[in-house]
C-alpha cells in the first residue's frame, strides 16, 4: 500500500481521515491567497491604466488611497453630485481647491470646475482618479458627520423639541435651561426657544467676557440669554457645520443656509457670519415656509384703502409697487397679492433674491449674481415665458426698471418693491434712475408705502390717557384725514391703549405685528406732473391726499383706536 495520500484526500474527496481534512483547509487558504493576489494585481493594473489615460489626455494623476482628505474638502460637493458626476473634492484651502474625476473631460465636471472657480474666487485644479480612489472617497462620506451639512436639512425630534419648548416660557427660563445643560445641546435649545417665542432672527454675538444671545421679536432686538466664553467656539462651529460654511475661516464674512424639518412645517435658516473684535458674530434668520391664510386683510389693509388696492390688483396690466425700508413687510405684501391672483389659468413667475417662501402654482426663480443671473437678465428671460403676472423682488437699477416698465405697457401685471421712505417717493426714485417720464406715467398703477408696528397684547392692555403733545398730534392727523374716515373717527370717543406686559407676551407688552399703509393710485394730476418733469415728493403726496389717500400715520391712528396697537408704537415707527 502506498504511503502517499490519495487524490480524493488531496481534493477533499471521500477519504474521511483527519489528514485529508487538513489538506482541504490548506488548499482553500492557498486558493483564497491566490485570489487576493490576483485582485491586487488587477487593482494595480487599473491604476496603471488610469495613470496612462491621464498622461494621454493631459491631466495630472493622483492616487487617493492614502491621501488625507479633510471634512472641509468633502463639504465642497454634495454627495448627490459626487455620485452623479463621478467627481470629488479632495483638497481645499483659502486660496485653492483640487478636484478628482473618473472622466475629467465630462461636460458636467468641466462646468463644476469653472463654476467653483468663479463663485469662490479660488484657483482650481482637476485630476484624474481611478475607481478605487473614487470609492474610497465615497466611503468617507458615509463615515463623517459632514453628511448632515451636505444635505443642508436636519430633522428635529418632535418629542425633544416639545420637551424643550415646554420648559421655555420666557427669557429667564431659557437662561436657566442653558445654565444647567451641556454645551452639546446649546444650539438645539436656542433654536427651540426661537421657535417658541416666534423670533424672526437669532443673533449670537461675542463680547469681551461672554457670549450674548439675542432674539429679534416683532422687529425689536431683545437680549435673551448669555453664555460663557468657553462655549462660543463649539456653538459657532456647530452652526457653520450645519450651514456648510468654512469652519477654519474666521476673518471673512460667510453666508450659508440649512433647513429644519418640523411637524408644523419646514423652516429655512439663512446664516450670516462676520468677524468682530472678540470673535465672529452669527445671525440666523428663521423663514417659516408655511404661508397659509396670507391675505391682505390679515396683513392690516382696511377700509377704503383695501377696496382701492383690490381694484388695482384686478387690472390686467401695469405696475404695483411696494415701498419702505428693509424689514417693513414689502415682500410679504406681494405674496398676499399673488395669493389672491393665483388662480387656474393664470401664469405667475417670480424673480427673487432669495426665494423666501414657497407657493404652489407659482414659478419661483432665484437670482444668482455669481453666474450673472441678475434681476435685469432674469426679468428679460422671464418675459419670454409669457407670464400673465411677474413679481420682481426689487427694482434697483435702470435696466431692471426699463424692462419692468416695458412689460407693464405690453399687457403684463408687474409686482415689485423699491426702497423709499413713502409711497410718494417712488416716482422721484424711478426718475432718478433714468426711467423716461412718458413711459412711467402710463405704466404705474399704484404705490403702497408701508411699515410694521407691534400689536398690543390683548391680555394686558389697558385704557390710557395721552399727554397733551401726543393728543395734539393725533388731532392734527385726524383733521387731515379724508372726509369718510374723519367722520367715522369723530363719531366716537377717542380711546387709546397701552400694555404693562404679562406671561402671554413675555413681559414685552406686544405680541405679533400688523402693517400700517398708505396707497396712492395714479390719477391725471400726478400723471401730468410726471410728464411735465416738475416732480416733487411733497407735491405728489399733497395731490394723493386730496384724492383720498390715508397716510401711514393716519392708518396707524385708526388701528390704535381699534386697540390693535398703541399710539406710542405708531409714532415710534413713523418717526
Amino acid at each position: 500500500m502506498s504511503d502517499f495520500p490519495s487524490l480524493n484526500s488531496l481534493t477533499g474527496g471521500s477519504s474521511g481521515n483527519s489528514a485529508g481534512g487538513g489538506l482541504k483547509i490548506a488548499s482553500d487558504e492557498m486558493e483564497e491567497k491566490f485570489r487576493e493576489k490576483m485582485k491586487k494585481i488587477s487593482i494595480k493594473e487599473k491604476e496603471v491604466e488610469t495613470m496612462r489615460s491621464a498622461a494621454y489626455t493631459g491631466y495630472a494623476y493622483i492616487d487617493l488611497e492614502r491621501f488625507p482628505i479633510s471634512q472641509e474638502a468633502l463639504r465642497q460637493l454634495p454627495i448627490e453630485q459626487v455620485k452623479e458626476n463621478g467627481l470629488v473634492c479632495f483638497y481645499v484651502t483659502d486660496t485653492e481647491f483640487r478636484l478628482g474625476a473618473l472622466d475629467p473631460d465630462a461636460p458636467a465636471v468641466q462646468e463644476t470646475l469653472k463654476r467653483m472657480q468663479e463663485e469662490r474666487d479660488l484657483h482650481g485644479a482637476l485630476y484624474s482618479i481611478s475607481q478605487k480612489s473614487y470609492e474610497r472617497v465615497l466611503d468617507l462620506y458615509t463615515k463623517l458627520p459632514v453628511i448632515k451639512a451636505i444635505t443642508k436639512d436636519i430633522s428635529v425630534n418632535p418629542e425633544e423639541l416639545k420637551k424643550v419648548e415646554e420648559a421655555i416660557t420666557d427669557f429667564a427660563s431659557l437662561q436657566a435651561l442653558l445654565d444647567k445643560e451641556s454645551t452639546t445641546h446649546l444650539l438645539t435649545y436656542i433654536m427651540a426657544a426661537g421657535f417658541k417665542l416666534d423670533a424672526s432672527d437669532i443673533h449670537i454675538e461675542a463680547e469681551e467676557g461672554q457670549i450674548v444671545v439675542r432674539f429679534r421679536m416683532d422687529g425689536i432686538l431683545n437680549d435673551a440669554a448669555t453664555l460663557p466664553k468657553e462655549a462660543y467656539k463649539q456653538l459657532v462651529s456647530r452652526v457653520k457645520l450645519l450651514s456648510a460654511l468654512k469652519i477654519n475661516v474666521t476673518d471673512k464674512p460667510q453666508d450659508g443656509r440649512f433647513g429644519i424639518k418640523l411637524p408644523s412645517g419646514d423652516v429655512d435658516v439663512r446664516v450670516s457670519t462676520i468677524p468682530t473684535v472678540y470673535g465672529e458674530s452669527v445671525v440666523m434668520r428663521l423663514l417659516r415656509q408655511s404661508r397659509e391664510g396670507l391675505t391682505l386683510d390679515k396683513l392690516g389693509f382696511i377700509g377704503e384703502s383695501y377696496e382701492k388696492l383690490v381694484g388695482e390688483i384686478k387690472r390686467p396690466n401695469g405696475m404695483i409697487i411696494t415701498t419702505g425700508p428693509t424689514g417693513s413687510g414689502k415682500t410679504t405684501t406681494l405674496y398676499a397679492v399673488m395669493h389672491m391672483l393665483n388662480q387656474p389659468g393664470v401664469k405667475i413667475i417670480t424673480l427673487e433674491d432669495p426665494v423666501e417662501y414657497k407657493m404652489e402654482g407659482i414659478n419661483q426663480s432665484q437670482i444668482d449674481h455669481s453666474r450673472g443671473y441678475t434681476f435685469a437678465k432674469g426679468l428679460r428671460s422671464m418675459m419670454r415665458q409669457d407670464p400673465d403676472i411677474a413679481m420682481v423682488g426689487e427694482i434697483r437699477d435702470l435696466e431692471t426698471a426699463d424692462i419692468a416698465v416695458q412689460a407693464a405697457l405690453t399687457g403684463h401685471l408687474i409686482l415689485s418693491t423699491i426702497h423709499t421712505n413713502s409711497a410718494a417717493g417712488a416716482i422721484p426714485r424711478f426718475l432718478s434712475m433714468g426711467v423716461k417720464p412718458f413711459l412711467l406715467a402710463p405704466a404705474l398703477n399704484s404705490v403702497i408705502g408701508q411699515r410694521l408696528v407691534r400689536k398690543i397684547c390683548q391680555e394686558c392692555k389697558y385704557v390710557v390717557t395721552l399727554d397733551e403733545k401726543a393728543m395734539k398730534r393725533v388731532q392734527e392727523n385726524i383733521e387731515r384725514m379724508p372726509e369718510k374716515e374723519k367722520a367715522q373717527v369723530q363719531a366716537k370717543e377717542l380711546t387709546f391703549y397701552a400694555s404693562k406686559g404679562c406671561e402671554v407676551c413675555n413681559g414685552l407688552g406686544y405680541k405679533g405685528r400688523v402693517g400700517i399703509y398708505e396707497i396712492f393710485i395714479m390719477n391725471p394730476d400726478i400723471e401730468q406732473m410726471i410728464l411735465t418733469g416738475q416732480v416733487s415728493e411733497y407735491e405728489i403726496e399733497k395731490i394723493a391726499i386730496q384724492n383720498g389717500m390715508v397716510t401711514m400715520v393716519q392708518d396707524g391712528i385708526l388701528k390704535a383706536l381699534e386697540g390693535q396697537t398703541s399710539i406710542e408704537e405708531v409714532f415710534r415707527v413713523i418717526e
